[in-house]
């Protein structure tokens, strides 16, 4: 071992193999060089950070004790996952995370056999692990599984389904609840540990499941007996509700003790059916700047690891979620009845401000989209004007709501979608891809994209006023730097806007982000450009108008091709009986992967360069082909 290695047995580390060498006593020194290994890697680079040195001994002591990967470890949200990376073959690479060709972001099936099961959003690790339990005993395989949710998303309903399956399955299976700002209990220190590793032993089972026996052939007594477990653990435990769903609670123990954890994960990885144990972390552990302020340092850029200092780019004007958050704080003021809801997104979402000068009128649901739109749904039965903050990956996850609870009843709740589009390295899980295709074809709701950051805020406005369901699609980062009024006023919905008038017979029709790229291309081809503002309801007299006045069309948008505001485009001119050749441009058919927002436009071929080579070779062609035919 090289003494010069400032990790000197973390770089021994290549797989958990090695980690399982290894003396239990020497674990906390692994711990300690793991966690400073994430803090000297992720400050040169930034990256998710304060999650994953909260994590640091739970995974090695997780490692240290199952033979992953043949047991099965699946990891919730994927944020508290850097640790679990480094110790499985990819700490060299950890450089690279969130970049283009680098490491992906979260646990990846394709990238490792040690991710058991792809994540990016939340709340999915109990499901995904019981369905990996059910398969090994189906194939009766001698394997263990083990699911890792952080307490955020065990604020999802889809956590609890999962809980609720499970218990009444009687599975072997373990839960961990990472729980890393003591939402439920701060019951933690040696006691806590020693009662944790009481109830998780082989004695303790044995005694258990024995008394059952026995006191089962005499009710009354039976009866007692349980009432008095649960009474015992409940007086100093969190666990009833976990008990009731049908598993044998554990904890809460230190999730910063690793030897008190392998004790513990020791002696339940050889119990039956399904346990629970609750481990209580510190977000960013070990790094005083983090611990203070978790939510600052949740995903920074790069910083100096002595100062704690986070570089960041000068901004040259506000981000489209600053637009939206100086908007609802002129809007709230304005309107009393304008209240501002937001699934755990306030930060990201630009809610901050809004949040301090309209506590009560600012609901954070934490992580449940499909309570979010259907608690606005209700909101506006009583005639309140809700807005929902939520990004467009996000909001995936509420479909069915968007459409029950919302559009069928046709309620007036304002839908901000942010990280429309491409967002970069966050990746395949967070592209905002798919929200215009799957909105366009919702009866009742309006949908518009903005160009620039002031209509973005004009249509904010717009969609308050039309008292329908309304959404606004904008794009992560900045505009183009339009001055933005701060007079509000309500567009014509379903009114497009021709930006510039071109003679050369093409017209571009964009959506969006686009729409800045697009004036710059026509420029150089003498083009028309249709900012199309809406999405639906469609401008269709101008559409056709313009259609019947040009001999091509190109249709370019930051969303998938398939089902998106070409397809409207093309379906509308299609029942007017005019089809003029047409290119359809946008994300392809593919899940686009991480790198930065720049590399994945490229990618998706909606970078300036690419769409200038593609419009012009295209209707180069179809200028040749339009001589030809004479």
């Amino acid at each position: 071992m090289n003494s010069a290695t400032p990790h000197p047995l973390l770089a021994a580390i290549g797989s958990p193999a090695d980690l399982r060498k290894l003396a239990a006593s020497e674990l906390p020194q692994v711990a300690t060089e793991l966690r400073q290994y994430l803090i000297d890697t992720v400050s040169q680079m930034g990256g998710h950070f304060a999650a994953g040195l909260g994590t640091v001994e739970l995974t090695v002591a997780l490692h240290y004790v199952f033979d992953t990967p043949n047991d099965r470890l699946v990891w919730d949200v994927g944020h508290q996952a850097y640790p679990h990376k480094v110790l499985t073959g990819r700490r060299d690479q950890l450089h690279t995370i969130k970049q283009k060709e680098g490491l992906a972001p979260f646990p990846t099936r394709s990238e490792s056999e040690y991710d058991t099961f792809g994540v990016g959003h939340s709340s999915t690790s109990i499901s995904a692990a019981l369905g990996m339990a059910i398969g090994a005993a189906a194939k009766k395989e001698d394997r263990r599984v083990v699911a890792v949710i952080g307490d955020g998303a065990m604020s999802a309903g889809m956590a609890f389904e999962a809980l609720n399956h499970a218990g009444s399955l009687d599975v072997d299976m373990l839960v961990i609840l990472n729980d890393n700002d003591m939402s439920i209990s701060e019951n933690v220190g040696a006691f806590s540990n020693y009662f944790a590793r009481v109830l998780s032993g082989k004695l303790y089972a044995t005694l258990r499941e024995g008394s059952k026996k026995v006191l089962s052939r005499m009710p009354t007594v039976w009866e007692l007996a349980r009432r008095s477990e649960e009474h015992m653990k409940g007086m100093v435990l969190p666990g009833t509700i976990f008990e009731e769903m049908g598993f044998n609670y554990i904890g809460p123990i230190d999730g910063h003790d690793v030897n008190a954890l392998v004790a513990t994960l020791r002696n339940l990885r050889d119990l039956k059916g399904p346990q629970f144990l609750h481990v209580i972390t510190r977000k960013g552990k070990g790094y005083a700047p983090a611990e203070a302020d978790p939510i600052k340092w949740h995903g920074p850029g790069p910083f100096d690891p002595k100062s704690g200092v986070i570089f960041r780019e000068k901004a040259s004007g506000p981000s489209y979620s600053q637009v939206f958050g100086q908007w609802m704080c002129d809007m709230a003021a304005a309107d009393p009845k304008v209240v501002a809801i937001t699934p755990a997104m306030r930060e990201g979402s630009g809610l901050v401000e809004y949040s301090k000068r309209f506590a009560a009128r600012y609901f954070d649901v934490a992580i449940a989209e499909q309570h979010a739109v259907t608690l606005a749904a209700g909101m506006a039965c009583e005639g309140l004007r809700p807005v929902v903050a939520i990004y467009s990956t996000f909001l995936q996850r509420a479909y069915d709501q968007l459409i029950h609870d919302v559009a069928i009843q046709n309620l007036p709740v304002t839908f901000a979608i942010d990280r429309a589009g491409l967002v970069g390295g966050d990746g395949a899980t967070h592209q905002g891809s798919y929200d215009l295709s799957f909105m366009r074809c919702i009866p009742n709701l309006i949908v518009m994209a903005p160009a620039d950051e002031n209509e973005c805020r004009q249509m904010l406005y717009t969609a308050v006023q039309s008292n329908l369901p309304a959404a606004v699609r904008y794009p992560r980062g900045q505009g183009p730097g339009a001055t933005i009024e701060q007079t509000m006023r309500a567009l014509p919905i379903g009114k497009a806007q021709i930006r510039r008038e071109g003679r050369s017979g093409l017209a571009i029709f964009a959506v969006g982000a686009m729409v800045p790229l697009c004036e710059r291309i026509a420029e150089k081809i003498d083009a028309t450009v249709v900012n199309l503002r809406f999405i639906k309801p469609l401008d269709e007299e101008l559409i056709v108008r313009v259609a019947a006045n040009h001999r091509a069309i190109v249709t370019v948008e930051e969303n998938v091709v398939a089902g998106g505001a070409g397809s409207a485009i093309t379906e509308c001119l299609a029942a007017h009986g005019h089809i003029p050749p047409t290119l359809n441009l946008g994300i392809p058919d593919r899940f686009m992967e991480h790198g930065s927002r720049e590399d994945c436009l490229a990618a998706a071929g909606l970078d300036l360069a690419s769409l200038e080579s593609a419009i012009t070779r295209w209707w180069q062609g179809e200028k040749r082909l339009t001589a030809v035919g004479g």
